[in-house]
């Protein structure tokens, strides 16, 4: 198995949106900062577990869209007065396309 997997096309990840990738346990969300930066998380919030995916994308931070949480894209760590921690996807470009690590496609230990 090839340790990076394809997800997709840069172009596909909007300005200042995400992009979600299918993975057992949890899916994966591909941001795009407002300089252009790809930067991927789990797609749950580490306070209740909302679509960080359908959060707004402001520097690089995403603010989930249930309860406000602000998530650094660059650290999955939360800001402000709030703790807890999204996990981060290692993410990498290649060419046009977007590539995570295969590790992060696999089923989560139980």
């Amino acid at each position: 198995m090839s340790d990076w997997i394809d997800v997709g096309a840069v172009d596909d990840v909007p300005a200042l949106g995400a992009r979600v990738v299918q993975a057992p346990g949890s899916d994966i969300a591909v941001f795009k900062a407002d300089d252009g930066t790809l930067l991927a998380l789990r797609d749950r919030c580490p306070h209740k577990g909302g679509p960080l995916s359908q959060g707004i994308v402001h520097g690089h931070s995403v603010t989930c869209p249930l309860h406000d949480w602000v998530i650094s894209l660059e650290s999955g760590e939360s800001q402000g007065a709030d703790h807890g921690c999204a996990h981060k996807i290692p993410l990498r470009i290649n060419g046009t396309r977007i590539l995570v690590a295969a590790s992060a496609l696999l089923p989560k230990a139980a």
